[in-house]
């Protein structure tokens, strides 16, 4: 529950930003851009929409496949979850100083051509793309992946969206309470720490399948301290690639992923 409400806040306010940023530029008292605010709404519901229907097809397709099937299917899943978590981290280091400057620059470009759908098809692309990536991560967390969603993954997104517009506000009120700056330094940690945990479930499905070899058993045992079987192993082990038994195949696997981040925002810093 505790990794479902993360991800829907994280995205949420992600999303927020980038309709906030979309409503105060249409809402400046200038009676030539106002009209937008309709398109604006248009294409966050369009956007929504599509997101909703990847959800919808996520599930379905679940329940028309084999037990083997699925084992596959969603451990590819949770590759491609681990993937767009690094893919998001990356693209907001590079864009994220020029981000509000990038959307109204093209909301001006709109505006000159009269081309109100083209905000539109903006919108719609922007929180279909949020959307989708908050549809897979959940997907990856075990969102619905036994074909139906229960009350408390409910109740999760509940309190994830709930938080997102509580936080989105208090960020709004100035920097002198919580900069963006920090907030996104922050959170792109911990979506970091979940992406690796994502790769790991991912290697013990593969590991489980006989696909690749453990190498060694077990490294170590720690379950006397801290079972990631339990209530709170199992949050740590999902939001850090913890494991208490831990063999080799996960350890390299670690390993890996934090090589392949450090590489990346490595380049990242020299563009």
């Amino acid at each position: 529950m505790g990794q479902i409400l993360f991800v829907v806040w994280r995205e949420s306010i992600e999303a927020l930003l980038i309709v906030g940023i979309l409503y105060a530029w249409f809402n400046n008292g200038n009676a030539s851009v106002h009209q937008g605010l309709l398109w604006l709404w248009l294409g966050v519901g369009t956007g929504l929409l599509a997101a909703i229907s990847l959800g919808a097809v996520l599930i379905g397709f679940t329940e028309v496949l084999s037990s083997n099937a699925q084992d596959y299917f969603q451990t590819a899943m949770m590759l491609i979850a681990c993937v767009l978590i690094v893919q998001m981290v990356i693209w907001m280091r590079r864009h994220g100083r020029t981000f509000k400057h990038d959307i109204e620059q093209s909301l001006v470009k709109q505006q000159h051509n009269a081309n109100w759908w083209g905000v539109s098809l903006l919108t719609a692309l922007a929180c279909a793309r949020e959307g989708s990536e908050t549809v897979i991560f959940l997907y990856g967390l075990g969102f619905g992946r036994s074909g139906h969603i229960n009350i408390m993954q409910w109740l999760a997104v509940l309190i994830g969206m709930t938080l997102a517009l509580l936080t989105f506000y208090l960020l709004q009120l100035g920097s002198r309470i919580f900069s963006w700056r920090i907030f996104f330094r922050i959170t792109e940690i911990m979506l970091l720490f979940l992406g690796v945990g994502l790769f790991e479930s991912s290697v013990d499905k593969l590991i489980d399948k006989e696909i690749i070899p453990t190498g060694i058993d077990t490294i170590w045992d720690t379950s006397q301290i801290l079972d990631d079987s339990g209530t709170i192993g199992s949050v740590i082990a999902t939001m850090t690639g913890y494991r208490a038994h831990l063999a080799l195949a996960n350890l390299l696997a670690y390993v890996l992923f934090w090589l392949v981040v450090w590489i990346l925002l490595r380049r990242t810093r020299n563009c």
